[in-house]
């Protein structure tokens, strides 16, 4: 079904998780929050997904954006344990882990348009107006939530100091 071998199942459906973790996490705090549950949910389904992207992808570009994720995520989880102010804690987070959903939105999108209805997706070129319209609304979505998480923790720093 849709062209997806046994593995890309492991793939598609390991990684499915993070997608609501993400938006229940964006929706409450304003940000992924890496010590909750849910932010342990996002990090078990991103590392499933980061880390079999490598065995399914066909593409140069997916391994490049899996091992960027993989990198982002680390990064994103490890910088609370590190000996490092609060307030940079914050920020590394935010932008390390907002860039991970942005990761994982773009190709999700992406296969999903080019994948369904199966034997008719919406889009069979990858210079398509529709996937390219969804990639830079994605963008523009990153864009403009970064520039919101940013200035929210400016904010915050502010009142608290």
């Amino acid at each position: 079904m849709f062209g997806i071998s046994s593995l890309g199942w492991v793939h598609t459906l390991g990684s499915l998780p993070a997608i609501p973790a993400a938006a229940y996490m964006f929706a409450l705090h304003g940000r992924i929050v890496p010590r909750s549950p849910a932010g342990i949910v996002y990090f078990v389904s991103m590392l499933i997904g980061a880390a079999t992207v490598f065995l399914v992808a066909h593409q140069p570009v997916s391994n490049v954006i899996g091992a960027l994720t993989l990198l982002l995520l680390l990064i994103g989880y490890a910088v609370g344990r590190l000996p490092i102010p609060d307030r940079a804690t914050r920020y590394v987070e935010t932008i390390a882990l907002s860039l991970t959903a942005f990761l994982l939105m773009l190709p999700t999108v992406t296969e999903i348009l080019r994948r369904v209805p199966d034997g008719h997706p919406f889009v069979t070129d990858l210079k398509s107006p529709l996937l390219l319209g969804a990639q830079g609304s994605i963008l523009a979505a990153l864009v403009i939530g970064l520039t919101v998480q940013i200035v929210f923790l400016r904010r915050q720093g502010r009142t608290a100091g």
